[in-house]
This record gives C-alpha cells, sequence and structure tokens, in this order.
C-alpha cells in the first residue's frame, strides 16, 4: 500500500485529513506508463472514494495512450486483459486480486436519437476531466507523482456534501442523459445534496431519459435502491419527474393525497415503508442482511395499485379493494420493462400479492390451517415476508401499532411452532406422484397434478397423515372425479383417466 497525506493535497482537504492507502499496482502501473512516454492518472470514483475513507473495488485510469498503446504497456504486466470496450477507448485488465480499467483521454456525446455514445479521443487531462459526470468524480491524481488534479472544485463539493457538474448541467444530461438518474444514485449512497442548477436542468430534461437503454436505467435503480438513504433517491426522482418515465406507478402515487384526509399519504406512506425495511434487514440472526433489493423494492412499489382501486364509499370512507393484485401486476409489467430477470420479478411481484395477506390475523385468528397457507404461499420469500409486513405498519396511533406488532410476533410464534412440527417450510403431500399413479392405476398427465393439488391441500388443511389415511382419502376423491370408472370384473375397461392421458 501507499500512503497519500493530507499535506499532499490542497487546503481544502485540510491539514488532519487522515491517510489514505492506494493498492501498490496504482504506483506500479504510473511508473510503467511514465517509462513508455505516456501520462497516466487514478481518476473519477476511486478518487472520490480516498477523500470518503473508502478503496473502491474497481480502478478506472486515464491515459494519453491510445488503445494500441495502452496494450503494449500492460500486456506482459497484467496477468490477463481484454478489448470489450476498446471502441470507447478502454482496455481492461487484471492484476492480483484487482480489477483495473485504463481510458484514453475522451470526450463523448449522444446523438439526439441515439442511445449509444459518440466517443472522440482527447488531448488532455483537463478536457477529460470536464466531459465527466458531477465534480466530485472529475479529481486525478497524476502517477507516479500522485500529484492531484482538481480543476473544478471537487474536493470542496465533496467536502460540502454537494452535487454539481463541471460545467453547464444541460450540456452534461443532453451528452449522457443517465447522469439524471446517477445524481439521484448519488444522493441515495453518498448523501450528498443535489445543486439547485443541477436539480432544474433534472427537471427541464427529465424526458430525454427515454433515449437511454433500459438495462441501463435499471442498474442505476438498483444501485439507488440499494443505497444508505433510498428515500432520498426515490424522492429526487419523483420530484424533477425523471419517475414519470422510470416508475410512473410511484410518481402516481402522490396523486393520491386526499384533501380531506380520509387516508393517509400514501406516497410518503410508501417511502416511509421502504426506510423501514431497510432498518430491519439484518437483524440478529443475520437472517436477512442489507442491503436487499427484493425486499426494498417491493416495499416501494407495495401499494401502486391503490391508484386504480380507489373508491369513495357512500359512507365517506375511502377503499382499495385488491390493490395488492392489481398493484402485484403493475409491478411485474413495469420490471419486465427494465429488463430484470425473472426470478427478480416474480419475488417482489409476489411480495406485492401478500403484503395484505396478514392484516384480520389479529382480530379474528387464524386456524393451522391458515397459518400453513400463508408459509406454503410465501415459500422462499416467508423471511422478506414477515419484514414487508412489519415496515407497513406506519400509524401513529401507538395502541394500534403496539396491537399489530403483538399480533405479528404471535404469528411469527406459531409458524415456529409448527414449523418444529411439521418441517412447514417444505410442506408436500402425504404421498408422492409416483405413489398417486401406481394407487389410480394412471399415467403421468394433468390427471396426477389434481390428486397431487387435492393431497396438498388436504396436508395444508389438516397437517400431516399417515400413508394409510392418505391412500384412502385419495381412493374416495378418485371415486367422485369423472375419470373415474368402477371395475366390474376381470375383463371390464381400465378407469378413463388410464386412456385419457
Amino acid at each position: 500500500m501507499v500512503h497519500l497525506f493530507g499535506s499532499q493535497f490542497p487546503s481544502a482537504a485540510g491539514s488532519n485529513a487522515p491517510s489514505l492507502p492506494l493498492p501498490a499496482v496504482v504506483i506500479e502501473l504510473g511508473e510503467l506508463f511514465a517509462g513508455a512516454g505516456h501520462e497516466l492518472s487514478l481518476v473519477g470514483g476511486p478518487v472520490r472514494d480516498l477523500f470518503l475513507g473508502r478503496i473502491s473495488p474497481d480502478l478506472d485510469f486515464t491515459t494519453d495512450a491510445d488503445p494500441d498503446a495502452t496494450i503494449a504497456v500492460v500486456k506482459k504486466w497484467a496477468d490477463t486483459f481484454w478489448e470489450i470496450g476498446r471502441d470507447f477507448g478502454t482496455i481492461g485488465l487484471r492484476k492480483g486480486q484487482h480489477t483495473i480499467e485504463v481510458t484514453t483521454y475522451r470526450a463523448e456525446a449522444y446523438d439526439p436519437d441515439s442511445r449509444k455514445p459518440v466517443v472522440a479521443f482527447g488531448t488532455s487531462l483537463e478536457d477529460d476531466l470536464f466531459r465527466r459526470d458531477f465534480t466530485m468524480n472529475a479529481m486525478a491524481l497524476r502517477l507516479p507523482s500522485l500529484e492531484l488534479v482538481d480543476p473544478y472544485g471537487g474536493v470542496k463539493d465533496l467536502q460540502a456534501g454537494l452535487l454539481r457538474t463541471p460545467g453547464a448541467p444541460s450540456s452534461s444530461f443532453s451528452d449522457d442523459p443517465l447522469r439524471m438518474m446517477r445524481a439521484a444514485r448519488f444522493a441515495s449512497q453518498l448523501g450528498v445534496t443535489v445543486a439547485p442548477e443541477v436539480s432544474a436542468a433534472m427537471k427541464d430534461m427529465a424526458g430525454r431519459i427515454e433515449i437511454i437503454s433500459a438495462e441501463r436505467v435499471r442498474d442505476e435503480l438498483v444501485k439507488l435502491v440499494n443505497g444508505k438513504d433510498p428515500r432520498t433517491g426515490v424522492d429526487l426522482l419523483v420530484d424533477t419527474g425523471l419517475a414519470d418515465f422510470v416508475l410512473p406507478e410511484v410518481a402516481a402515487l402522490r396523486l393520491e393525497i386526499d384533501e380531506h384526509h380520509r387516508h393517509k399519504d400514501v406516497y410518503q406512506h410508501s417511502l416511509t415503508v421502504l426506510e423501514q425495511a431497510c432498518s430491519l434487514e439484518t437483524d440478529d440472526d443475520g437472517a436477512l442482511p442489507g442491503p436487499d433489493f427484493v425486499l426494498r423494492f417491493a416495499a416501494l412499489m407495495h401499494d401502486v395499485g391503490k391508484p386504480a382501486t380507489r373508491r369513495f364509499e357512500p359512507s365517506g370512507a375511502v377503499s382499495f379493494r385488491h390493490h395488492d393484485m392489481v398493484g402485484s401486476k403493475l409491478t411485474a409489467k413495469r420490471m419486465k420493462k427494465l429488463r430484470f430477470d425473472n426470478d427478480t420479478i416474480k419475488a417482489v411481484s409476489r411480495l406485492v400479492e401478500l403484503h395484505m395477506r396478514f392484516y384480520g390475523y389479529g382480530e379474528a385468528g387464524w386456524t393451522d390451517s391458515a397459518v400453513r397457507r400463508y408459509v406454503n404461499d410465501a415459500g422462499p420469500l416467508l423471511e422478506r415476508l414477515h419484514r414487508l409486513t412489519r415496515s407497513d405498519v406506519t400509524t401513529r396511533n401507538k395502541r394500534k401499532a403496539e396491537q399489530l406488532a403483538f399480533a405479528y410476533d404471535d404469528l411469527e410464534q406459531r409458524i415456529a411452532t409448527l414449523q418444529e412440527q411439521e418441517q412447514l417450510d417444505a410442506v408436500r403431500p402425504d404421498l408422492d406422484g409416483a405413489r398417486i399413479m401406481a394407487l389410480l392405476g394412471i399415467k403421468p398427465g394433468p390427471l396426477v397434478g389434481r390428486a397431487y393439488r387435492f393431497l396438498l391441500e388436504e396436508r395444508l388443511e389438516n397437517g400431516p397423515a399417515a400413508s394409510e389415511e392418505a391412500e384412502a382419502e385419495l381412493l374416495a376423491w378418485w371415486r367422485e372425479q369423472p375419470e373415474f370408472v368402477p371395475v366390474v370384473d376381470q375383463g371390464a375397461p381400465a378407469p378413463r383417466g388410464d386412456r385419457n392421458q
């Protein structure tokens, strides 16, 4: 490790700045490029993170060398290198445990109708820094001298917790509209405040986010939601109008503010649920360490079905019947548009669908079969469902909040007791598919599935049964099915179920 001391930085860093460690490969690479007659600087996030007292997992460098010259310098030094980003001036490589990217000085801009950047290589470090997204990322360390280059006041802005652009925000966002999403992400991750002129440009140019690919938008959204303060990041998306294009279902929740106060502010409630879900991620048993995107995004989206289901009842009350089911479908639809993988879509939308299932337990209580169904329906999402349901309590009525917490404590205790008795988290029918087919004399097909579901319902309703009892129940069910034909004698035809596959 190489240590950088506060005295090496401009006075803005402060005389008491801590020593900042750098991996030795940074200096080694700088010396290699210098020996070959080229400039090299550590740039962007890794430099910013030095001032935040942390080391970036990836190391980004910029150089005056073109990609061919970069390969010539690193090919014998690196463990491996790749040229996937060559068209953008970037050569990737690995040295020991470090992943490194070296990019030729450049300027890039988006064609108004294109999702892909048009790249032009630059000639100076200062010009390269000017094209970067924010001043706190427009800092560099020249190598191997470790000279800080900060032409746009990144250190000062970082200390002030202010997010600004090196040039006019409108120019920066025109070049790469994804930077507007990144501003909201940094507000979540770093706790910075977006400068007024940056926020104004985001509002004016929000619609330009539509030229960015869904995958890039999705990746920024995930980082935002997984940040330290996702509430602030989401709020910025909504306030600037970006959410109208990225998460319109969340933006629509603001329209549900009821001036007559007949129901709570659904938008602020959703942000509070998100905040509370974050606080419940890591508990003593470590069952759900954070950040957990599935839980957090389900918390944010859990009430998006309310705008479409709001009804004013004759009594003056407001209802949102089936908003859980509607919200689940809206969530899945939005996530598909953002190109999330199927497993994540299913998990989040299922949690949204189930988030109301608990309510009513405290008043009426549940039978053991109802508890089994709750666990069976949640499946591997049970731990997340526990936390989502608890997070959904935002009432200011202390007594009501305590009652709900007590009821859910009771439900979790009953689940634990039943799991000990029955291994509830792996509920299966008392007979498997092979035994069902042998007993009924049928072949694989839809009829086996129907029989299996019948036995599963019996298992959930009544708990485990002995094999003989389960077989008797199955045979009784079978005699009531339209496919069943009694066998009169040895020459009688086989049950229709055998011929109907």
